[in-house]
């Protein structure tokens, strides 16, 4: 016999997760329910060849939405433990989320209307500045193993990344740059990781996710600043010059206020459950 309430969950679970943010908005990510447990691949069909030669930013993505699942599962009270695939340098599969029954966090309210409000704003920030102790709070909201969330508030970092973010726009040429300028009053933050692999990638996106729900939880907006991340002159500068080498950058995002609210945001489309969910 078909369980009905455990595809109606599973089918729940995953629409929360599609919510997640992605690289461009390609949401390159699939499901497979399992007995008791939901699979994440990555749809290679929805890499960007040109600006991800690697498939670094489609994984990342992955995690994000990985990141997102586990705590749509724990809202839902279907507490999951997540086991990593050995080998992401092969098959598409990244990952399993095993769930087990359970009762509703206690924060679940909060945690599914957190996820409802999350969102990509590229509108101008305001010119309030974003309190460095507020930086160091959303950096250690990141607990992803591997990875680091590293605040930028010294000025001579700050400039150097406002100009290595402007030479990668300058070098994407008829690429959109809405939301990529950075300001003074922004507050910047750099994802890091010890390596430079799938696995690695997949942690940073589970760290960008678990930044930018507690973000918006504060009040704040957040736009990852990937162009940085795609140029490889740029990205090795970043390293070197900004990390003095001691870490891998996977992501940059800058942190700011909006004047107005999310609400009267219009929203990206997502992929119908039906497309990302197999059998």
């Amino acid at each position: 016999m078909v369980d009905t309430r455990s595809i109606v969950e599973t089918r729940r679970i995953v629409e929360l997760a599609c919510a997640a943010p992605s690289v461009h908005n390609s949401q390159p990510w699939l499901w497979r329910q399992g007995d008791s447990c939901i699979e994440l691949h990555a749809d290679h069909s929805r890499r960007l060849h040109l600006t991800d030669p690697r498939g670094r930013e489609m994984i990342l993505s992955c995690g994000a939405a990985l990141h997102h699942a586990r705590v749509a599962a724990a809202a839902l009270g279907l507490p999951a433990e997540v086991e990593y695939a050995p080998d992401l340098d092969r098959p598409s599969h990244l990952a399993t989320l095993h769930l087990r029954p359970g009762e509703p966090s206690a924060l679940a309210a909060a945690a599914l209307d957190t996820l409802a409000q999350r969102c990509t704003d590229r509108r101008r920030f305001t010119a309030w500045p974003v309190p460095d102790e507020r930086l160091a709070m959303l950096a250690a909201s990141a607990t992803a193993a591997g990875t680091q969330v590293l605040p930028l508030v010294d000025i001579g970092s700050r400039l150097r990344v406002e100009l290595l973010v402007n030479r990668a726009l300058d070098r994407q040429e008829g690429r959109s740059a809405q939301g990529e300028h950075v300001e003074g009053s922004d507050g910047l933050i750099v994802l890091l990781t010890e390596r430079d692999d799938p696995r690695a990638w997949l942690s940073a996106g589970e760290a960008l996710s678990e930044v930018w729900l507690a973000a918006t939880a504060d009040g704040l907006s957040l736009v990852p600043l990937s162009c940085v991340i795609e140029d490889d002159d740029t990205r090795s500068e970043l390293h070197r010059e900004v990390l003095g080498g001691l870490a891998e950058p996977q992501l940059v995002v800058r942190i700011g206020w909006q004047q107005i609210g999310r609400s009267e945001l219009r929203r990206t489309t997502r992929r119908p459950v039906s497309d990302v969910l197999l059998p």
